[in-house]
């Protein structure tokens, strides 16, 4: 059998809140494999997103271990765990997360000039056009829907071809049909690139497309379950 792409055990986050000490996760051990698409529903608070930045390497586990395809993230200082995701992974976030001043073709070339492509503007072009965009290349966020911004996003996320591909609540800040848009668009693009997907959403419909559902609750998994069919 082969090794999961990435691998929690025992991991547990804790932060300081103006109280003391909060307990975000506890006690967390966790296979994602190659190719799967894994959805991490719960309620607000229960602690999915802190969970995916943990996968990504954007927060340090207080305890246990975090790896992915192999490296141990929680062993990375910051450059590397920089370097490490812009080789091997996508994030899509809620709110796009663009940098203002980039028109869209820089902003999903930015990650492919970082690693000294040459061909990141024709690469960054070619994934636009990709996911619809091939007429608003020059055009800046603010010039952008938010359909627009968060296809932005996704380009950006899958043109290093990541092998992991991470998205926390992609349709957040979107309504009804162009969140579907959007969720037919990501997973098109990871089937097309062939990455692993964790999703974290908290719409049922969502979620039901993928292949296992994990719930999270206090910081906890409460729950495994297939997708529904």
């Amino acid at each position: 059998m082969s090794s999961p792409v990435i691998a929690l055990k025992d991991v547990a986050l804790t932060l300081e809140g103006n109280a003391g000490p909060v307990k975000i996760l506890r006690g967390i051990t966790l296979d994602v494999a190659r190719g799967e698409t894994l959805g991490l529903v719960g309620p607000s608070g229960s602690g999915k997103s802190s969970l995916l930045m943990l996968m990504g390497g954007l927060e340090t586990a207080t305890s246990g271990s975090v790896t992915a395809l192999g490296q141990d993230l929680t062993a990375m200082g910051e450059d590397a765990l920089a370097r490490f995701r812009r080789t091997h992974m996508g994030v899509v976030f809620q709110s796009f997360h663009l940098i203002p001043t980039m028109t869209a073709i820089e902003n999903v070339a930015t990650p492919l000039e970082l690693a000294g492509d040459p061909r990141a503007f024709e690469r960054a072009a070619a994934e636009l056009e990709g996911v619809g965009l091939g007429a608003r290349l020059d055009h800046y966020p603010a010039q952008l829907s938010g359909g627009e911004q968060q296809r932005v996003a996704l380009a950006r996320a899958v043109v290093g071809e990541p092998a992991i591909l991470l998205a926390d609540e992609p349709t957040g800040n979107l309504d009804g049909a162009t969140g579907e848009a959007i969720i037919r668009l990501l997973f098109g693009l990871r089937d097309r690139h062939g990455a692993t997907l964790v999703l974290v959403t908290h719409a049922p419909e969502v979620a039901s497309r993928c292949d296992r559902v994990i719930r999270l609750r206090d910081g906890v998994l409460e729950r495994y379950a297939e997708a529904a069919e």
